[in-house]
């Protein structure tokens, strides 16, 4: 048997206290199933709960499960990045820890891999137990995305995915801090493929990505995979120039046949001027978006932060491409 496992299962953490049991329960059930080594690296990312506590009493008594525990919460995105840094298993799947995504569905992303895949993505049927404001969003947001980015998204996916080593190698060179991840696998190319689930309703606990969330992972995917939103401008304002070009004789015309009091004066500035900066202050909004992006990532700062690990060598993590620490995860010494 080769040093490095067969598979490395990454499972971001946070706030799951509820879940773990179920989690490595099922995980080493199916892992075990395919008669292959595997490893289960769970990602704390800054848990309030005894998340950590009830990993590490898992952890002594499984060395196939290793802990990387974050300094503070940075956020699933970086977590499931963590994950990917420390995994050294040929084939690599990332899942949630909630267990909405069913890891029975790993032995056919296996069985797509071992065909030949090198991205085994899975596609969402149906989603169970959520409301209709949060299905109507997600709907809306896949297909946005899918419309506008400049990469082939696949709709309806999470981060719920095998990705080969060499995939993994990829991605690990890709150090930019506003992340997406499922973007950025689709971007990376490789042969692709997905699976039909359908996603179960949560057991325990509350969802990790509130309307808040939501909207700044959506300004994530579409500021780092579109530039749609800046050459829209374009548009805004030739279509507003138009306008006012028509407007002028318009207005004149009707002013000689209506009087003068048509439409007094200062409404329609008022009106025409209330509109204009409206649709400044968006494009502002907008473009301050992307500086801001480039801000984040010419500061240099680390990605994430570890406070320490379990059943990992201190030294594992850092992205072979990387030669600079602040591109990579920090580890905290004592």
């Amino acid at each position: 048997m080769s040093e490095n496992p067969r598979y490395s299962i990454i499972a971001p953490i946070y706030n799951e206290e509820g879940n773990i049991q179920k989690l490595y329960d099922r995980i080493s059930a199916v892992m075990d199933s395919t008669g292959e080594s595997w490893e289960l690296i769970t990602v704390n990312d800054g848990s309030r709960d005894r998340s950590l506590e009830l990993l590490a009493e898992i952890a002594d008594k499984d060395s196939r499960i290793k802990i990387v525990n974050f300094a503070r919460n940075f956020g699933h995105q970086l977590a499931v990045t963590a994950g990917i840094d420390h995994a050294s298993g040929d084939a690599v799947v990332v899942i949630d820890a909630d267990l909405q995504d069913p890891p029975e569905l790993i032995l056919e992303m296996i069985e797509r891999w071992k065909a030949g895949y090198e991205v085994v993505y899975a596609v969402r049927q149906e989603r169970k137990g959520e409301s209709w404001f949060k299905l109507l969003t997600a709907k809306l947001f896949y297909r946005m995305i899918y419309r506008i980015t400049d990469v082939d998204i696949p709709m309806d996916t999470g981060d719920f995915r095998l990705i080969d080593r060499n995939v993994a190698d990829v991605l690990r060179a890709m150090r930019e801090h506003n992340r997406f991840i499922r973007g950025m696998t689709s971007w990376a190319g490789f042969k692709q493929t997905g699976v039909s689930y359908v996603r179960e309703a949560r057991e325990w606990g509350e969802t990790k990505y509130p309307l808040k969330k939501m909207v700044r992972f959506a300004m994530d995917a579409v500021t780092g995979f579109s530039y749609f939103p800046l050459q829209i401008m374009v548009y805004f304002s030739f279509i507003l120039g138009l306008l006012a070009v028509i407007a002028i004789p318009v207005i004149a015309i009707l002013r000689l046949i209506l009087g003068y009091e048509f439409l007094g004066g200062q409404v329609t500035t008022i009106m025409l001027l209330l509109i204009v900066s409206a649709f400044q202050l968006f494009f502002l909004f907008i473009m301050g978006q992307y500086i801001a992006r480039i801000y984040d990532e010419a500061r240099r700062r680390p990605l994430y932060i570890v406070a320490s690990r379990y059943n990992l060598a201190q030294g594992a993590g850092k992205p072979a491409a990387v030669e600079s620490p602040s591109e990579a995860g920090m580890e905290v010494r004592g």
